[in-house]
């Protein structure tokens, strides 16, 4: 992926995580490291992911989608755009099993790209905190809409879902076709990442994906809300509350969304590189935020200045709010996995980079959807000293 610059690149876990992980295990190749026999006890077992913060238990339920109306623009000669979506929940606090993090082959395949001493195994058996089919808590629910980084699937973003759905919302985590190193599809079929070939070869501008994104979440919102919703308990979602956030290539496929679907009332971009100019009228007064690195690429005036004129577009309700100590994966289950490996991990912990995500994304929401004051989001705290608030 040499012709990715790190708007795109970074959003490929895998790749950053595999080269330093690689230089690390390069050093010392005819003898173990000191403790690498409690390493590779520790790799081979699964990482537990760190546990929701609201009242609710969580359910889980996994919906294949595929819209025909459309063309696959990786694959033009595949049947539809096939989709897949996770759904976290609210639940009642009985029945159903443990739900998967991943398949084995979804895992085996990103555990390919980080390297040999991650086992897909263990990964695809990292345990969650939500239970597979069980019947929601009674309620109307705001739905929030959940888009990966590029590269990477859906349950690279289960931490923040699974939390969410504690607090008391329906999250719709969305797998894009051709756009993951695997995608596992009912009946064993695996989708593998055309779109990176397409994008190491030049030629294809980010925003491809990003308006295909927007483009297949309109769709997930027709089939979750209204006459033709395809799950069964979806009265429970408030067709009035709807948000979105992504994590990369995912968190400017939010922005772009809103644009394009009045339906989706509030977005976040975690740490992604803005492909589109936002139209003339913005996003016609609705909040949206930006959650970054504190950091060259995504200060006022940064690498990436996408950020400055997306900013200064946006006509409602705003925040750039920079992490001090993260990196691009910080705002993912990446610190997890990291850890969990043995991995190259940034200066802001693991449980750390996942409770100020969480804190951040569920008060944006709590205040957009729900009307929630959230003090939080009004400046800087010393409760959260690694939250700096930009306002160029």
């Amino acid at each position: 992926m040499t012709r990715l610059t790190r708007a795109v690149a970074a959003t490929v876990l895998a790749s950053s995580l595999a080269l330093t992980a690689g230089v690390a295990t390069a050093a010392a190749p005819d003898a173990p490291a000191p403790g690498a026999s409690a390493a590779v006890a520790q790799s081979a077992r699964p990482a537990v992911l760190p546990a929701p913060t609201g009242p609710h238990a969580v359910g889980s339920t996994v919906l294949p989608l595929v819209d025909r109306s459309r063309t696959d623009p990786w694959v033009p000669t595949a049947d539809g755009r096939a989709l897949m979506v996770t759904l976290h929940y609210p639940a009642a606090r009985s029945g159903g099993g443990p739900a998967p993090y991943a398949t084995r082959e979804e895992a085996r395949l990103l555990a390919e790209q980080l390297g040999p001493g991650v086992s897909g195994d263990a990964l695809a058996r990292t345990r969650t905190h939500s239970r597979t089919d069980v019947r929601p808590a009674p309620g109307h629910r705001p739905l929030v809409l959940l888009s990966p980084g590029f590269s990477v699937s859906r349950w690279t973003l289960t931490a923040l879902a699974e939390d969410l759905a504690s607090r008391g919302y329906v999250v719709a985590s969305v797998d894009h076709a051709y756009e993951s190193f695997g995608i596992s599809l009912p009946g064993g079929r695996t989708l593998t990442c055309v779109a990176c070939e397409a994008l190491d070869e030049g030629g294809v501008h980010g925003s491809v994906v990003t308006s295909t994104r927007a483009a297949d979440m309109r769709y997930v919102l027709d089939r979750l809300v209204g006459p033709r919703s395809v799950w069964r308990y979806a009265d429970v979602i408030d067709a009035r509350r709807i948000g979105m956030a992504g994590h990369s290539i995912g968190g400017a496929s939010a922005a772009t969304a809103m644009a394009a679907d009045r339906r989706i009332d509030a977005g976040i971009n975690m740490d992604g590189a803005f492909w589109e100019e936002l139209p003339a009228e913005g996003l016609r007064g609705r909040p949206f935020m930006m959650l970054g690195t504190h950091d060259e690429m995504h200060l006022p005036g940064g690498i990436d200045t996408s950020w400055d004129r997306t900013w200064s577009a946006l006509d409602g309700w705003k925040r750039w709010i920079t992490l001090a100590g993260s990196d691009h994966f910080s705002f993912s289950d990446g610190p997890v996995i990291s850890r969990h490996f043995g991995l190259p991990e940034p200066e802001l912990p693991a449980d750390r980079a996942v409770a100020l995500t969480r804190t951040y994304v569920s008060a944006f929401f709590d205040r957009h959807l729900r009307g929630l004051p959230r003090p939080v989001l009004n400046g800087p705290t010393a409760a959260h000293p690694e939250a700096h608030f930009q306002n160029p």
